[in-house]
């Protein structure tokens, strides 16, 4: 199950990406950040609108260092299928993985098991592969792209800044806060 400040699980799996089908492994995952974007299935409703924002942002994430991941218990063939008939989808340029067995969805304990499902999960690791970020929304709840990135910079500074904290809805190049006996109380 995959929780804060855990690993992700290990997993070896099949992804489109580019115009081409690859092996994706947990190995392969670090040594940079890493978004792994969950959602129910191809060919739905909410799930392009959500890929679609996620590609807007993704020059911007590459920048940062950052790899995104989406990944459904659809097969890397249906995601080939929905790219190159959906103009949404046609915008992706991050692998999309294939988990037909639910293997990665059930590790990162989003699966919908009546269904085969994933729930709208959206989990950040760090280059360790170590959990830094955890959502999971309900299906007909959209996720906000541009709010993930603010979150990859958050803990990307917190990271780098032994000892410093981000407030809520913290920006970067905003103050941070240095937790200690004189700030108790003071907030």
């Amino acid at each position: 199950m995959a929780k804060i400040n855990q690993s992700i699980p290990e997993f070896k799996a099949e992804a489109y990406h580019n115009g081409e089908f690859k092996t994706i492994t947990t190995d392969e995952v670090k040594g940079k950040w890493s978004i792994f974007l969950f959602y129910p299935a191809d060919f739905t409703f909410v799930c392009p609108t959500e890929l679609e924002d996620m590609a807007k942002q993704y020059d911007e994430l590459q920048k940062l260092g950052v790899e995104v991941y989406s990944v459904s218990t659809d097969t890397h063939f249906t995601h080939k299928a929905w790219h190159d008939t959906s103009e949404a989808i046609g915008k992706i340029k991050f692998p999309m993985i294939g988990d037909p067995t639910g293997r990665i969805t059930r590790g990162f304990d989003v699966m919908i098991e009546e269904e085969a499902l994933a729930l709208r999960g959206t989990f950040l690791a760090d280059p360790e592969g170590i959990i830094k970020v955890a959502e999971i929304h309900d299906l007909g709840i959209g996720r906000s792209a541009k709010d993930m990135v603010r979150k990859v910079k958050a803990a990307q500074y917190v990271a780098a800044h032994d000892g410093e904290v981000c407030p809520a809805a913290w920006e970067e190049g905003e103050k941070t806060l240095t937790p200690s006996l004189d700030l108790v109380g003071k907030i």
